[in-house]
């Protein structure tokens, strides 16, 4: 199987289906290439199922391709969500624990959110074109990084206090985040 190594000081393996269909995969600095062969060789069945869903999904896209928004459309959007995804961070805050810094809304091609360090927060303006409750996993992800910093199984422990059905959010950007994305041209 062809993949991509990318080594860098994590702790876990993991494997990344790219829309394009690479395989990637990500490695502690120490891990053998045995190890990540023998690895890859348990996980192919899920690697060959999953790059076929990635490959089919960006054949349909090629098919029926949708449209970029237009400059004004995605001004109209931002305008929107600089409204909504506000009130949807406040709404959510003291359900979480935490406060927060400035928020920003961008038109990104390759993240929902972010959080600083100092609590700042940073959104998707396509975020308004997803599910309310995607939305709003979003604004509690983010939130909940204010308590923790990483993807540690506590970071997720607070996300499901707030948000239990977090899971069915995430397969949703997962299955349908790229085609949401591609409206940015």
């Amino acid at each position: 199987m062809e993949y991509e190594l990318i080594r860098s000081n994590r702790k876990t393996l993991a494997v990344e289906i790219k829309s394009d269909g690479r395989v990637i995969v990500r490695a502690p600095m120490r891990v053998s290439k045995r190890y990540i062969e023998s690895f890859l060789d348990d996980k192919s069945e899920w690697i060959r199922i999953h790059r076929a869903k990635v490959l089919a999904r960006k054949a349909q896209e090629e098919a029926n391709p949708i449209p970029a928004l237009t400059d004004a459309q995605l001004r109209g959007l931002k305008k929107r969500a600089s409204v909504v995804i506000p009130e949807r961070v406040a709404y959510f805050a003291p359900l979480v624990g935490v406060d927060y810094g400035t928020i920003t809304i961008r038109s990104q091609k390759t993240r929902w959110g972010s959080c600083s360090s100092k609590g700042n927060l940073n959104f998707n303006c396509l975020l308004l074109l997803a599910p309310p409750q995607v939305l709003d996993y979003v604004v509690v992800h983010e939130l909940c990084h204010r308590k923790q910093m990483n993807h540690s199984p506590r970071f997720w422990a607070e996300v499901a206090k707030v948000i239990p059905d977090y899971k069915t959010s995430v397969r949703w950007l997962k299955e349908n985040g790229g085609q949401l994305m591609h409206l940015i041209s």
